[in-house]
């Protein structure tokens, strides 16, 4: 086992520490690479992921806001707003808008991601509504534009 991979697995903070100073160095021979491939495909991963995440929390809380709202604020006589939901809609459009902006290639990945976040979101909606499946439409009936729409609320 080489020495890179040695303080790549001891101390992966240090390694990355190393790596930048080499970089910037442009001593690009003495780069452990296979690592740094690894790193910079799981990166990518990780702003995939992200991405989907705030997908789901958004979608499950656009359902419950369209198949929910209405009949808890008939429950409580008008005085319920939906106001945690309404906040968790705008933080997770931030987020994303965020992100995006950050790497807008990812924009093109949104498609997919819906694709991905639209089933989890669902079974979230259901689990906190207790609604039944049937309640939500098979797929996401809802456009990438509204979705990201400041003022879209089912």
């Amino acid at each position: 086992m080489s020495e890179l991979t040695q303080e790549y697995e001891r101390d992966f903070y240090g390694w990355i520490q190393y790596h930048v100073e080499l970089l910037r160095q442009g001593k690009l021979a003495e780069i452990d690479v296979d690592h740094l491939i690894e790193e910079l495909e799981s990166m990518s991963k990780s702003e995939k992921r992200e991405l989907i995440s705030r997908l789901v929390v958004l979608l499950a809380h656009l359902l419950k806001w369209q198949y929910q709202y209405q009949q808890l604020a008939d429950r409580w006589q008008q005085t319920w707003q939906g106001g945690s939901w309404r906040g968790s809609i705008i933080e997770q459009r931030w987020q994303i808008m965020r992100q995006l902006q950050d790497s807008p290639s990812l924009k093109s990945y949104l498609p997919e991601a819906l694709n991905q976040a639209y089933s989890p979101a669902v079974k979230i909606a259901i689990a906190e509504t207790r609604l039944p499946l049937t309640t939500f439409p098979k797929i996401c009936s809802y456009t990438l534009e509204q979705i990201l729409d400041e003022n879209y609320y089912p």
